[in-house]
C-alpha cells in the first residue's frame, strides 16, 4: 500500500491556551470518528508567546471535557517553519490571521491560511470569540462554534484531498 504525506493542519490563536487547542481538540476527534487517523496531523500553536508551556485554560478543558473531548498539549508559539511544514493553518479571528499572513510573507512559507469560521454554516463576524475573559458562557458558545467550523472544514479536507477511510 504506497503511504502518502499526511495533511498537516494547524490552529492558531493568540496564547494557544483556550481556542487553538481546542480545535486542534476537536478537530482530532472528528478526524477519529471517521477514521481518517494518520492521514491528517493536527497541532496548535499561538501568535503570543504569553502562556508558552502551559497546559489549556482550565475552563476550556472541562467545557470540552463535559462533551467528550480531552484538551492535551502545552501552549507554544507559531515559528517561521510552521508555514511551511503545515499545509493548511487556521486562525481564530482576523488579528491572528493578519499576524500569520504577516509572517508567512516574511518566511516565504507555502502554508495555505485562512479563519476557521470560512467554513462555518453560520459564520457571524468572520472571529471565534476569545473567551479568556468573559464567563462560562463564552467558552460553551466558542465549543459551539468550533464544532461546527470544524466539522465543515474536515469537510472540506476530504472532498479537497480525496480522502476516505
Amino acid at each position: 500500500m504506497h503511504m502518502t504525506q499526511p495533511i498537516r493542519v494547524l490552529f492558531v490563536c493568540l496564547g494557544n491556551i483556550c481556542r487553538s487547542p481546542l480545535a486542534e481538540a476537536v478537530f482530532r476527534h472528528q478526524v477519529r470518528e471517521r477514521g481518517l487517523e494518520g492521514r491528517i496531523e493536527i497541532d496548535s500553536a499561538g501568535t503570543s508567546g504569553y502562556h508558552r508551556g502551559s497546559p489549556p485554560d482550565r475552563r476550556s478543558s472541562e467545557t470540552a471535557r463535559r462533551r467528550g473531548i480531552e484538551l492535551t498539549g502545552r501552549s507554544r508559539s507559531v515559528v517561521a517553519d510552521d508555514l511551511n511544514r503545515f499545509d493548511y493553518v487556521i486562525a481564530m479571528d482576523a488579528e491572528n490571521e493578519g499576524a500569520l499572513r504577516d509572517l508567512l510573507r516574511a518566511s516565504g512559507g507555502s502554508a495555505r491560511v485562512h479563519r476557521l469560521r470560512e467554513w462555518d454554516p453560520q459564520p457571524g463576524d468572520g472571529d471565534v470569540p476569545d473567551p479568556y475573559y468573559g464567563g462560562p458562557r463564552g467558552f460553551e458558545d466558542v465549543h459551539d462554534i468550533v464544532e461546527r467550523a470544524s466539522a465543515a472544514f474536515l469537510d472540506h479536507v476530504v472532498r479537497e484531498h480525496g480522502l476516505h477511510a
